[in-house]
């Protein structure tokens, strides 16, 4: 099985950390699978909101369009500025490599064209550029090695003697560490989590600078994956609880202390 992406590296303590934190607004998000060639149409909508009457962002997901078989439409998605998002793909070129194709729908020259390639062991090479400037490349690559997983990602900015990115992490049954770096080895990001037991994972992450020193700072505490607790060291304190009311039926909800008063939202997500 081929590694994770470069920024997915950190997933496992992040995710713990930022995932369903909804401290701030009223969101309704709707799922819905489709008969018409597996698609399926997702909507969010932000409720309550002063400045629009239906803020919305649709999603549509077409693994077969209109019955073609050739690519998928992994997303074709109006938000609620009015705005496109179009991403496509084709897996099976050749054994281990995957094109993609982003736009946004409005300019040719936003047209970016992504290409993975999985076909050696435990390695992943992916490079990413505008269709019309490859040489605004970004490129990284990651390998995975017993339980360790190491990665490089690097803009064209290294072929002027620029440094690239850098992380590694490490799993070792309920540790999870990892370290990136960035910015020409100024700036770090650490995050670890640990399984203290089946109901309880334990996770923190910080960030740093060569320049300034220690940046954000958190830690967070999940229970049964459904009660979340996070301490920032900007003195705020976060709580979330996501409630299943029934199969595909799902309430999140959360509030926010910091210097500035209490922020709290909910979200209802219908799947």
């Amino acid at each position: 099985m081929a590694p994770v992406k470069f920024d997915d590296l950190s997933k496992v303590a992040t995710s713990l950390l930022n995932d369903d934190f909804h401290v701030s607004g009223y969101v309704l998000k709707t799922k819905q699978k489709t008969s018409w060639h597996g698609a399926s149409f997702s909507s969010q909508v932000d409720l309550f909101d002063a400045n629009c009457a239906t803020p919305a962002k649709l999603t549509w997901a077409m693994p077969k369009p209109f019955g073609c078989n050739y690519f998928n439409v992994n997303k074709l998605e109006m938000d609620k500025a009015g705005k496109f998002k179009l991403e496509t793909s084709k897996d099976d070129l050749f054994d281990g490599f995957k094109l993609e194709v982003k736009s946004d729908l409005a300019a040719i020259d936003k047209v970016v064209v992504v290409k993975s390639y999985t076909g050696i062991k435990d390695t992943q090479l992916k490079v990413e550029s505008p269709a019309l400037n490859p040489m605004e490349f970004t490129a990284e690559a990651t390998h995975t090695r017993g339980n360790a997983t190491v990665g490089l990602k690097c803009t064209k900015a290294v072929l002027a003697g620029g440094l690239p990115d850098f992380g590694v992490r490490f799993m070792s049954g309920p540790f999870f560490g990892s370290l990136m770096t960035s910015k020409n080895v100024g700036a770090f990001a650490l995050n670890a989590s640990y399984v203290a037991t089946p109901d309880v994972k334990v996770a923190l992450g910080c960030n740093a600078t060569k320049k300034d020193g220690l940046g954000a700072a958190n830690v967070a505490v999940v229970c049964r994956g459904l009660y979340k607790v996070k301490a920032c060291n900007d003195g705020s304190l976060s709580v979330s609880l996501k409630h299943v009311v029934t199969k595909g039926f799902t309430l999140l909800g959360g509030l926010k202390y910091s210097g500035k008063g209490v922020t709290y939202g909910c979200q209802l997500s219908i799947d």
